[in-house]
């Protein structure tokens, strides 16, 4: 991951609702792809967010890659972009213990 990238990923969870947002996905997960994620009523609904605001705050996840979406009949289903967030996650803590971190990501999702 770029610094640009991080820092566009770091700024769009800097914000209460929107990190609010990606924890929600983030328990939505399922391993099963056509079972994760929520609808964004589903996130008004569970966050009591207005749609006008929930969308705003959607784009701005999806604009640093944080989210994923897909179609489903009528409605847009939103997932956490676990790859970014492993990519963020690895970029942070990269220059570990000055190289000798014994620190993994293992990849739950």
């Amino acid at each position: 991951m770029e610094m640009n990238n991080a820092i566009e990923a770091l700024a769009a969870l800097a914000q209460d609702t929107r990190l609010e947002i990606f924890r929600a996905l983030v328990r939505a997960h399922s391993p099963r792809p056509e079972e994760a994620g929520l609808s964004a009523g589903a996130l008004a609904t569970q966050l009591d967010v207005a749609a006008p605001t929930l969308s705003f705050h959607l784009k701005e996840l999806a604009h640093a890659r944080l989210l994923t979406s897909r179609r489903d009949g009528r409605s847009i289903i939103y997932t956490a972009n676990f790859q970014t967030m492993r990519a963020l996650t690895s970029y942070l803590i990269e220059d570990c213990c000055q190289g000798a971190c014994a620190i993994t990501l293992e990849e739950c999702c």
